[in-house]
């Protein structure tokens, strides 16, 4: 079944970056593999820690090169029924792999909620960002919206699939800079392999400065989740 919604994703993911991608003009494509790692120390206390590498597929042509590495960790309080605060830092590699970039350190501010209906969950998140790199601080405000559905059933059992998608605009602020929109749109299939792990399999589309030059970026996605 996983291996029937894998491909599926993988042919959209192929037909719109070939139909839609190679038509337009500043057009980049990424291959996003992370691994992370939820623990949860109290009832109402975790924490996440993730590496994410970042590669380019698509540039200028059919290529593949390493861009960065993130390493990131997240403390998650619960303060309510389906609510959250969260604080992150995350650890940008980047001039070792992509010089000029620039090596950059994130900290992150969150707030999460989210209600069910039936088997459906609607899920909103709120993040304040400090991008901070030698040249500059960018000062990020993030919403995200997604909406999450187990594909059999009306509740996620072991060894079942799972769907996901989100929107999420992003307004970026620097001393000296324009204002940059930007707008993500993610979806993937997820499968429950036990208890303690997950996989999914996703692509996410991002217009970038969306109100000057539009940058279209496309990635796919795979994540593998522990929790423990």
């Amino acid at each position: 079944m996983i291996t029937y919604y894998i491909k599926r994703l993988a042919l959209i993911f192929s037909l719109l970056f070939s139909i839609i991608g190679f038509s337009q003009e500043n057009v980049t494509g990424y291959f996003q593999p992370d691994i992370s790692l939820n623990y949860k120390v109290h009832t109402n206390y975790s924490h996440n820690f993730k590496i994410a590498q970042r590669a380019f597929i698509y540039e200028d042509d059919l290529s593949y090169r390493i861009r960065q590495l993130d390493l990131s960790h997240f403390s998650i309080v619960k303060i309510g029924f389906h609510q959250s605060l969260g604080i992150g830092v995350q650890y940008r590699f980047r001039n070792t792999f992509d010089a000029p970039g620039e090596d950059e350190l994130r900290i992150t501010e969150q707030y999460k909620f989210s209600h069910t209906y039936g088997n459906l969950t609607v899920g909103n998140r709120f993040r304040a960002e400090q991008r901070i790199s030698p040249s500059k601080t960018i000062h990020r405000f993030r919403y995200r919206l997604s909406l999450n559905a187990p594909l059999k059933g009306e509740k996620l059992d072991i060894g079942e699939p799972y769907f996901s998608i989100a929107a999420e605009p992003l307004l970026s602020i620097a001393k000296k800079d324009k204002p940059v929109y930007d707008q993500r749109i993610t979806s993937y299939f997820g499968y429950l392999l036990n208890r303690e792990t997950r996989l999914e399999i996703g692509a996410e589309y991002r217009a970038e400065e969306y109100t000057q030059t539009t940058h279209h970026i496309y990635f796919l996605l795979t994540s593998l989740i522990f929790s423990l």
